[in-house]
């Protein structure tokens, strides 16, 4: 199985952190976290990650090399000429990735407490092209999936701006994304976007006639770590649970 942490952001919103190094080298208790999501996939047994970089890419490629890969096999996606979003960075590291295996994408300012082990066997066992890690939390945004857990829509709730995937959208729960999912490697031949592009969007367009469903994580912890108020009340919690 592959994995793949997206690392490329600016981390603007996390400034002054990231003024002088990457949203990934962040620490958080002691734990850049970068390292903190390479542990976590490591622990669930995955046999290859992929990380993309692009905002101070060289002390991301320095950091690991100091750590030996965390004996892992790491591969990184180089995005320095262009940063392509999450839609286009995947797509850009898809010849990098395990051939015909199922890439589990987890965002590296994510604090979670999730058991991935779960996300893994849903998703097998519904044959799904992407199964979406979703929590019922305030948002400004939310995608909307029915009573079989199918995507069919998103709303911006400050912009009032819609994306309607299927017909039932106003029908559905609106849930909260967790910068978690698990693609079927069948995804990569119906990408037919180019450069940079959301993969939001990319979901939305194929949820009009692919299964693309809900994991509803229900687990203790869940934080994005993008804003420092957030980092800070997370480094609490986790010294005490550490």
């Amino acid at each position: 199985m592959n994995a793949m942490i997206f690392a490329a952001g600016l981390g603007s919103r996390l400034k002054p952190y990231t003024n002088n190094k990457p949203k990934a080298l962040v620490a958080l208790a002691g734990k850049t976290l970068l390292q903190r999501a390479i542990e976590k996939l490591k622990s669930l047994g995955v046999d290859r990650i992929v990380i993309n970089v692009h905002h101070f890419a060289d002390l991301i490629e320095d950091f690991l090399k100091e750590n030996h890969n965390f004996g892992v096999d790491i591969r990184v996606s180089d995005e320095r000429g262009e940063l392509l979003e999450t839609g286009g960075g995947l797509k850009k590291a898809r010849e990098l990735f395990i051939p015909n295996a199922p890439v589990l994408i987890y965002n590296v300012d994510i604090l979670s407490s999730i058991d991935l082990n779960e996300l893994i066997q849903q998703h097998e066992s519904s044959n799904a092209l992407v199964s979406m890690v979703m929590r019922n939390r305030e948002s400004s945004r939310y995608l909307y999936f029915n009573q079989d857990k199918q995507l069919t829509g998103w709303k911006n709730c400050k912009t009032g701006e819609t994306k309607v995937a299927r017909p039932d959208m106003e029908k559905s729960e609106p849930l909260a994304f967790s910068g978690i999912h698990m693609v079927n490697p069948k995804l990569f031949d119906l990408i037919v976007e180019e450069g940079k592009f959301s993969i939001i969007d990319l979901y939305l367009r194929l949820a009009k006639t692919e299964k693309m469903i809900a994991f509803e994580d229900q687990s203790e912890l869940w934080f994005d770590l993008g804003k420092p108020a957030q980092l800070l009340k997370a480094e609490g919690i986790v010294k005490n649970l550490e």
